[in-house]
Order: C-alpha cells, then structure tokens, then sequence
C-alpha cells in the first residue's frame, strides 16, 4: 500500500470511529506498532516441519503431559512427538472419503479438488482411552471414537450431521465438556446456523422461530469457563461463543446503504441448561449475546480468539483478532483487542433489546423484566425459589428469553480502546501464553499469525503491545491456520495448508549483544554478561531483563570503536560514494559521527542520511575523515559502523609513496598492477585477433558454396555477405568482389528480397564470418579505490506493512564505477527516485 492510502486509511479510521461514538484516546498511528525485527523465511533456525502427501493441517491437539500432538489434516490423523515434530515415530491413520461419497459429492455441484473429501474438522479427548474426531467425509459428515493407544479407527462410526459442518470452508468451533460435545456451525445444506449440544447429555439446540437467534452467523471460537468453582452465588459453568453475523439493530452500513453490515458478539448458555418443559423444548433456556466492539463497529470481521486466566475464572481474559469488512475493499488492516470476564458478565446482567415490527429493528426494551431473571443460570438463590432446574422455570421466563436473546450494552475492550491497529496486515489466528518476567510482573505474550505465512510475537505492556519480532515461517504465502503453545517443549505448532511446524518460543541466540537482548523487550530471554540466555533454563540471579523500558542493563557503546574494522573508502572529488550502515531493528534511528564528535545530519550539503547509510555527494577534500555509524533507541546507542574516507583531488599517476596519504599510496600500488594486467590482456587480445585474420585468409583461397539443408521454394531470399553491415564505405575491396559475383547491395547489409529463391546452386550464399571473442572487461580497481556503491539494492523486505529496499554493500565491489559510463548520472538518477521514500527522518513512512 502507498503512503497515500495509508494515511487515507488512518484517517478514514479517525473518522468512522467519531462518526459512530467510539473515540479513542490515541491515534490509528500510535496504535500501528512497528515488529523491531524482521526474520526472513531464510534466516530461521530450529524450525521443524512436518508434512506428507495430505493437505489442510488445521486442527490440532495437543496434550503436552503425554508428550504428543494429534494434528487433523485432509484424510488423515496423525500423532506427532512434541518434543519433535520430525523425528520419524509419527503414527498416521488413514482417513479418506469413499469413492461413492465423492462421486456423490461431485453430482451435487461440489469441488472435487478441494471440497469432497474428508477433512478433519474436530478432534479432541473424550475420555481417559479414547479420542473423538469428525470430518466433513465429502458432504456426508462422520465422527468416530478412536482408541489412543492402538491409533485406529472403529469398525463402526457415529452419524456426523448434528456435531460436524458438511462444507469444509464453514466457521465451526467444538468442545468436549463434561462428556457433552458442545458444536457451533451450519450442520446441513440451506440451514440455519446453531449451537448444539450432543452426545452423552441431553440435546440442545438454539431457537429457529419467531425470531432467529443467530442470524447468518460465522463461527470462531468456543471458550468454557468454570464460573462455578468457588462460586459465592453457587453459578454454573458457562461456554462462551465468539462469531460474527448481519447486524439486526442496524440495517444500513456507514459507507454503503445497499450493504447490511455484520458485527462481532460473544454469547453464553449454562452448561447445566437441560431446556423447557413446555417452552423452548429441547432448546437452550440460557441462550443470550451481545455486541463485542473492538475499534470499528459494523466493519470488524471477526478472525480469532484465545482465553488466559492466573488459575481462577475472575481473572479470564479474551484476546480478539479482528480484520475491516468487505467494505473497505482495498484497504487491509487488523486490530486486536482484550477482553476482561467481569466486562463480558456486566453487557450480561444490563438491559435487554427487543426488536420493534412497525420499524423492523431492534432497540433498548425498558418494560418489565420477570422473575428469575432470563438467561441466567440456576443459582442458589433460584433453587431456594424451587427453580432446580431450567425445566422449573415459569412460562413468562421463557416466553422473555424466546424473544429477548440480544442484550443492550456492548462489550468494549479492556481500558476502551484497542492494544494494536495494524495496517496492511490481515490476522488470521492468535495465541497467547503468561511470563513470568525477572521484574515479577507476569507479562502476556501473543502470537499472531497473518494471512501469507508470518508470525508476529508481540509483549502486552500496560495498555499497549509491542511486537518483538515479524518471523515469515512459510516460503510460499499461505494464512496460518492454527496455533497451539507448548510450554513443556517451550514450542509453537503452526498449521497450515501445507504442514505443521515446530517454532521456538524464543530464538535468544539471535540476539548477538547485550543492546539487542534488553532493547528486544522479549521476556523468554535475558543477558546474563556474554550472551542472551532463556531465562527458563539459566540462573536468574546472573540475568538482566527490561520489558518495561527496554533500555536498562547494558551500557552504551557511544564514542567507543569496540571490536569493529575500520573500513576504508577512496574515492576521486567529485565522486559519490556510500557507507552502508545496517540496522538490525526496524525501530532504530541511525546517528552519523565525523571524526568522534561532529554530528552528521541529512540536511547539510552533500550529506543524505538513509536508512542504507549515509551518502556523501560530490566529494570535496573536507569530506576526508573517521566516519561512525550509531544506532540509538530507546535512547542507547551502539556503534554499528566504522568508515575512513579519503577524497583524492585526482588520480594518482605517480608510483611515488611519499606524495600520497598512507591510504593512498597503497591504493597507487594498486593501481600500477591493475595497468601492467591490462597491457598483458590487450597483448593476449591482439594475438587472438591475428589468429582470426590468418583463418580468414586462409577461407579465401578455397571458397565454395554451402548449402544449409535441403532447398525448397520461398517466397523470401536472405542475403548476406559482411558482418559490417553497420560500417558502410569500409572495406572497399571487400564490396567490389561481391558486386563482380552479383551482389545487389554493395554496402553488404542484410536485405530481404521478394520473389522466388534460387536454386542451391546458384545460391550467392557466402561463408559465414569468424566471429571474433569480446573484449574482456577491465580489470577491477583496488578494493580501497572504491565508493561502496556496488551492486544496488538487492533484497527487499517487509516492514510494518510497507516494501522497503534494504542496500546490503560487499565490502569488496565487483566492478568499479570509474570504468564505467558516468557514475554521477547513474547515481543522480537513483537518488531522483529514492529521495522522497528511503532518506527520510521517519523509517516507518518511506515506501517503494
């Protein structure tokens, strides 16, 4: 995306969310964090990946306790070694359509590439012995319970039409709870979507009429949380459901009055809900949702949703992850927000909405509310009314809750605005998993996979998130499907279309000093005085850590060379050349020093501060000097660079030593070498060119006639007899024997002559001319004679969500620009396109 339409973006975001009441106390820009890091697919380590012949390994499973991770793919179950994705002890059952169900699939108008065949869409532990899985089997869903320990499937399975989607595509989410499998999809063609209850409790499903409770509902994700553990009230436990569907109390959308926009909601029923007696027969008596806002009401689609709580239920948050609607066309962005139980609990005990029939719409219902109160669960204080049971409740209750399933008030994120708003990127699955940090804070750490194959590891601090790194695990852009944290293996399984892999949840290693370990901010790793460490398998005592700040615990390298080379640079006034200075974080500000002390700034002349380096154009004699590239951040500085710059007031033509600067004079000794080579290659070049004369003449005694392939009639006639077509006037001599032989051109250029063509032997065909070797190139000047230029930039990366060029310089140039064509308009024209994108103050702006 331009940098046009990413401030368009930002500020049609600014003015949806006033438009609509929903202000936030920072900008869209502030919220937009930037990954400190980025790691190409090629620069991963300790990654596994597992994968066969099958595709779509989405669901997963694992059980860290046992050591194993079940993974539900297309035809296939397989049980993988956490501890290693990859080892080879993997046990795979087979699990594919049968040929009758396929050629059925396919007569009804399916897919029979992606869509009639079995894939796996729930698998989960059902008891101490056995798992239960179901797939979709071609459009004729199928669940079966499988023995864990023999791995295979039963002689017979269960019909899958009220526990498990037919379309592979359709939002579905499922738990196990309790020996009730509680599912939440579209279960058969054409239907409506439902959240049911099977299995070895009581059935249950949503009301279907007068009013749809669900209204063209896609479902994500499916959280139990046990309220009734240390219940003061003596509650139930409650099963969450998160999905978007078609706003019923908005008809119209902000942008578009044809399109009816789609929310997000969370609602609940009691798990103990056993349905009516009379009313609502086998339907939930505890059915009820609400509205979730996150930052755009009526424009956030949904995508994921993870649960956390510190080992009791009061303290369960949600995160969601939530992407812009249809609506906003070419625009991409996602945001995240977190949730807090008591603020799902309050929108639950508020006021109930009612839908009008005269305005067809729902609004804010302030009549009278019966006795107990609709949609609950049963409490103490109902069971000392004698209301034991759902099926006790008195007919006004459950006449209330049949046309009353929308509550009033909304749930909004924790703090009232969103932890990230991230441009161009389009969340798909999200992860979260508590650290207990060397500060004693306990910090939330996410990870967020995206739509073409990235993770992002993001630190929750305060109110905001800051992401530590953007990893692109897939090569080829896939979305991720899944994620699951191990934190026996310290592991994250990522599934996708094409596998399942296996990812550190820190790769401290990577971080090389002790400036990269605190600034990365990650609270797996730490700097124990040499190297970054995990802080789980390494003495605390000896590590430092800074989540907060990030700036605490190691000393600046400022004014110190450390450890660096000196790098020298000469180069003729006039010229142009480069230092490269890479920046390892995308949040870092590069800092120029001249000689130790004067400060270097893009705005002095000649000087062009990029985030490549620094660019000095048109070199004068002052420009000599000791040059340090710093990056700071966070207000810590390390010294990244070292550079000495020699300006020449011309070239060298004098093997004297003591007329030149040290660096120079062994530049001109160099230099002569570079000259004797090029005097041997042009002796070379001439004796090769006498050879060629020689065969020619030798050619000319014995000319003849050659016939290429067998003559046939055409209607075209090629002739050509000079290979200097080009050059006319030359080789008079040569043109005068091809006139006396009939030659129609003398100039000896290539015509094409319409008519017949002659026969072979008439043919003027004439020898083919010796084709002469190129010039070699010139010899490369000394590597200390350079500007660093090099090849230009290439390899490009993604950086908060913009394409920007990186130059990586060899220190040692293939070719040196002052053989070349006029390297001073070549490099004008580079700097025309790259001065309004790379060489400006904000890294995060610049875009190609």
């Amino acid at each position: 995306m331009s940098r046009g339409t990413s401030h368009l973006l930002t500020a049609l975001l600014v003015v949806v969310e006033v438009a609509m009441g929903y202000p936030s106390r920072r900008s869209a820009t502030d919220l937009d964090a930037t990954p400190r890091t980025t790691v190409t697919f090629d620069e991963l380590s300790d990654v596994r990946h597992f994968s066969t012949r099958t595709l779509n390994y989405s669901t997963l499973l694992l059980e860290d306790e046992r050591g194993v991770l079940y993974v539900g793919a297309r035809g296939a179950i397989f049980a993988l070694n956490s501890s290693d994705v990859t080892d080879g002890s993997h046990r795979t059952i087979h699990w594919e359509a049968s040929p009758e169900k396929r050629m059925d699939c396919l007569q009804k108008g399916k897919n029979n590439k992606t869509e009639c065949f079995n894939h796996v869409r729930f698998l989960q532990r059902l008891n101490s012995t056995h798992l239960y899985a179901c797939g979709t089997y071609a459009f004729h869903p199928l669940c079966a319970a499988i023995d864990a320990d023999r791995f295979t499937l039963p002689a017979h399975f269960e019909e899958g039409k009220e526990k498990c989607p037919y379309d592979p595509a359709r939002g579905y989410t499922g738990l196990i709870v309790d020996g009730g499998l509680y599912t939440a999809t579209r279960y058969e063609f054409r239907s409506l979507p439902d959240i049911r209850r099977n299995l070895y409790q009581r059935p249950l499903k949503t009301e279907e009429s007068p009013l749809h409770w669900l209204n063209d509902a896609e479902f994500v994700a499916s959280v139990l949380v046990r309220e009734s553990k240390d219940s003061p009230v003596g509650d139930d436990d409650k099963i969450y459901y998160f999905f978007t569907e078609r706003a019923g109390e908005e008809t119209t959308s902000f942008f578009d009055k044809s399109q009816v926009a789609r929310v997000a909601r969370v609602a609940r029923v009691c798990k103990s809900d056993v349905g009516g007696k009379k009313i609502l027969q086998r339907k939930w008596t505890s059915f009820m949702k609400a509205r979730l806002v996150c930052y755009i009401p009526y424009y956030e689609v949904l995508r994921s949703v993870c649960s956390l709580d510190e080992g009791g239920w009061a303290s369960t948050v949600f995160y969601a992850a939530f992407t812009l609607s249809a609506q906003w066309r070419t625009m991409e962005a996602s945001a995240v927000c977190r949730y807090s139980i008591s603020g799902v609990q309050h929108a639950f005990e508020g006021p109930y909405m009612e839908y009008q029939d005269s305005a067809r719409k729902w609004s804010r219902y302030d009549g009278a509310v019966p006795e107990p109160r609709p949609g609950s669960c049963i409490t103490d204080r109902s069971r000392r009314k004698g209301y034991n049971s759902s099926q006790d409740l008195p007919n006004s209750v459950l006449d209330f809750v049949k046309l009353h399933p929308l509550m009033f008030e909304e749930v909004k994120p924790a703090g009232g605005e969103p932890l990230l708003v991230k441009k161009n990127v389009a969340y798909s699955q999200l992860a979260v998993d508590r650290v207990r940090a060397l500060d004693g804070r306990s910090y939330d750490v996410l990870f967020m996979g995206t739509g073409d194959g990235w993770i992002h590891k993001a630190v929750v601090v305060g109110s905001s998130i800051h992401i530590v790194e953007e990893v692109q695990v897939f090569k080829d852009p896939q979305p991720v499907e899944s994620l699951v944290i191990s934190h026996a293996q310290r592991s994250l399984y990522v599934g996708a279309a094409s596998g399942i892999l296996q990812v550190p949840l820190a790769s401290c290693a990577r971080y090389a000093s002790c400036y990269d370990c605190i600034l990365a901010r990650d609270p797996y790793c730490a700097w124990d005085g040499s190297v970054c460490r995990a802080t789980a398998t390494a003495d605390s005592t000896r590590l430092v850590q800074d989540i907060q700040s990030g700036n605490e615990g190691c000393r600046s390298t400022f004014g110190r060379t450390g450890s660096l080379p000196w790098k020298n640079r000469t180069v003729l006034q006039g010229d142009d050349v480069l230092l490269p200075c890479d920046q390892r974080s995308n949040l870092a500000r590069a800092v120029w020093l001249l000689n130790g002390s004067e400060a270097l700034a893009a705005g002095q002349e000649g000087l062009r501060v990029g985030v490549d380096g620094l660019l000095v154009t048109d070199t004068l004699p002052r420009h000599s000097g000791e040059y340090r590239c710093y990056g700071e951040e966070r207000g810590l500085r390390t010294l990244l660079a070292t550079y000495s710059l020699t300006v020449l007031a011309e070239m060298p033509r004098s093997p004297t030593v003591a007329t030149l600067p040290p660096a120079a004079s062994y530049a001109a000794g160099d230099v002569n070498v570079a000259y004797i080579s090029a005097i041997v290659a042009l002796v070379v070049l001439c004796s090769l060119l006498s050879a060629g004369l020689l065969y020619m003449s030798c050619l000319e005694k014995r000319k003849g006639k050659y016939v290429l392939g067998e003559p046939r009639p055409s209607s075209v006639e090629l002739q050509t007899v000079s290979a200097n077509c080009l050059r006319k006037g030359h080789h008079r001599e040569e043109d005068e024997e091809e006139e006396e032989e009939g030659s129609a051109y003398p100039d000896g250029c290539l015509r094409i002559i319409p008519g017949e063509a002659p026969t072979a032997a008439t043919s003027p065909v004439k020898e083919l001319p010796v084709a002469v070797p190129p010039l070699p190139p010139p010899p490369p000047l000394p590597a200390e004679l350079t500007n660093g230029v090099g090849a230009l930039p290439n390899v490009l990366r993604k950086m908060n969500g913009n394409s920007y060029m990186l130059l990586q310089q060899q220190d040692e140039p293939l070719a040196s620009p002052l053989y070349s064509t006029s390297f001073t308009e070549e490099l004008n024209k580079m700097l025309e396109k790259r001065k309004h994108t790379q060489l400006v103050e904000k890294l995060d702006e610049s875009s190609v």
